[in-house]
């Protein structure tokens, strides 16, 4: 007689497995869930919510009025001043990433390339990181001194000291270029933690891509040119994202620098000196704006890097 065969299991199992399947791993997660719903999602809900309505002031909302907060960001706005804010983004954005990409891939390069007293280097280009832009705001601030000639301080004091008085200059209160002084102490502050991102990237190429291209003939330049720097490009995209992202946002160390100046706001000053005139609706639309903003940049990020990992 022959012996009876185990059934088969079905495909997928049954409701009850899966739910033992997840349920530990939603259960673990589900703290987090909840935060992220109730504060990021919840609160951006309630932004919205508040940017097409009509209160501006302390008064409740009697009712929506659509896109009218926002058309009126771009026609009614006493003195242009949100067009004004974006203009100062847009400079301050342009010179800071620039800036640090450059200031930090040339870093990354010298210490790739191995010179004596690498640690020393990598610890004094990182410090800045641990400085809070309100501390590093304070100290560019004195820094950044506006006066000249006997009233000169901070970095005209020294370029008069040091006879080179061509040198000298307004910095952040110059009515056409302030903005893109106001990105010099982001640029000192961010430009290490853009090295340690290309550094790693550069140890993180395989040696054997080096040695063929060096048995190949391949120049220094070439071997950078067309073998590591296409290996980079991952890390050049994350790089261009976080600091798109933190230049948008950047408030803390305008704040610290120049304080609420018409000739140095963008629009995270702007939103915050609405709410002190308790005009919500207008704060929303600008916060609203700021977040599409945010969202152009990291979006197709996130798409891009969802389809490498699918190829992958």
């Amino acid at each position: 007689m022959a012996p009876e065969r185990a059934p088969r299991r079905r495909r997928g199992g049954s409701a009850h497995g899966k739910a033992r399947h997840w349920g530990p791993g939603l259960l673990l997660l589900s703290p987090s869930l909840v935060l992220l719903a109730v504060f990021v999602y919840g609160l951006i809900g309630w932004t919205m919510k508040l940017s097409v309505s009509d209160q501006h002031n302390a008064l409740p909302s009697q009712g929506f009025v659509g896109l009218k907060n926002f058309t009126a960001l771009f026609t009614d706005d006493i003195n242009d001043r949100f067009v004004h804010s974006l203009k100062n983004l847009l400079i301050f954005t342009v010179v800071f990433m620039v800036g640090a990409l450059v200031m930090g891939v040339l870093w990354a390069l010298l210490l790739e390339r191995g010179i004596p007293g690498e640690g020393v280097f990598r610890a004094i280009y990182l410090f800045p990181m641990a400085v809070s832009f309100v501390a590093s705001g304070v100290v560019w601030r004195w820094l950044m001194n506006s006066g000249t000639g006997d009233q000169a301080g901070g970095l005209n004091r020294i370029f008069a000291d040091l006879h080179l008085g061509f040198l000298e200059n307004p910095w952040w209160t110059d009515p056409h270029w302030g903005m893109a002084a106001m990105a010099v102490p982001a640029i000192w502050q961010l430009a290490g933690y853009v090295m340690a991102l290309f550094l790693a990237g550069f140890r993180g190429i395989p040696a054997e891509l080096r040695e063929a291209a060096q048995m190949d003939g391949a120049t220094t330049y070439r071997l950078y040119r067309h073998v590591l720097f296409p290996q980079l490009t991952p890390t050049a995209l994350s790089v261009l994202i976080i600091l798109g992202h933190m230049s948008m946002k950047m408030f803390d160390l305008i704040m610290s620098v120049s304080g609420a100046q018409w000739i140095t706001e963008v629009p995270a000053v702007y939103v915050w000196q609405t709410l002190l005139t308790s005009d919500y609706a207008k704060a929303a639309a600008i916060s609203i704006v700021l977040l599409l903003l945010v969202a152009i940049v990291i979006v197709p990020y996130l798409i891009y890097n969802n389809r490498v990992e699918r190829r992958s």
